[in-house]
């Protein structure tokens, strides 16, 4: 069975910060809240941990991992950032965004796309995740919990413990999580492909 831990959405306790974090250290899968909705999160070097998120979603292979980081000088070690991206990148972050990018060697082969090479990467807008990660100090691989057959993520943690009760190790409750996906932005190319619309503001990436 999961373990509920319940955590303040603006003082997050660092007695169960710690915990969630040695949980992720002993490659635990998490579920948690974000600035657009539930995610499942466990360490890049989880090799479970990923396949556990690729069978809950009902996904395969050529999904497109994320990193979850806590800042753009985290997020710049694990991808390769044109001068254009560099700049509408720093401008929409920490935000409710994904940038889908070359990776660079620090990330592990089995986690980039087997063909274009390539990882998502986004900072977090919510405050909870940024404590995590600042505890955690290392990206979280991480996931929208959208499971198969719909197409918005979870939003509440008890119904989340309630569904997959046997399938995470631990849910995360902190407050009030918006059940809207991020918008995710293709910069593999060189220039902004918009290929998931979803929060925060498009118009940004028209004059990229």
């Amino acid at each position: 069975m999961a373990r509920f831990l319940d955590l303040h959405p603006d003082n997050p306790q660092p007695r169960l910060l710690a915990q969630i974090v040695t949980a992720l250290r002993d490659d635990q899968l998490i579920a948690y809240p974000t600035d657009s909705g539930y995610a499942l999160g466990c360490r890049i070097g989880n090799r479970d941990g990923r396949d556990r998120i690729l069978q809950i979603r009902g996904l395969d292979d050529r999904h497109h991992f994320t990193l979850m980081c806590k800042d753009f000088a985290q997020l710049g070690q694990f991808v390769q950032i044109s001068n254009a991206a560099f700049r509408a990148i720093k401008a929409a972050t920490p935000g409710p965004y994904t940038f889908i990018l070359p990776g660079t060697p620090e990330v592990p082969r089995r986690l980039l796309h087997p063909k274009k090479k390539t990882v998502g990467v986004r900072i977090p807008d919510h405050r909870f995740v940024q404590s995590l990660l600042g505890e955690l100090d290392e990206p979280l691989l991480t996931s929208t919990l959208i499971l198969p057959g719909e197409t918005e993520p979870r939003s509440q943690g008890w119904e989340i413990k309630e569904e997959l009760d046997h399938q995470v190790d631990i849910v995360v409750e902190a407050g009030e999580t918006l059940a809207e996906p991020t918008t995710v932005v293709d910069w593999s190319e060189g220039y902004p492909e918009v290929v998931r619309v979803g929060a925060g503001d498009l118009g940004r990436f028209d004059a990229a």
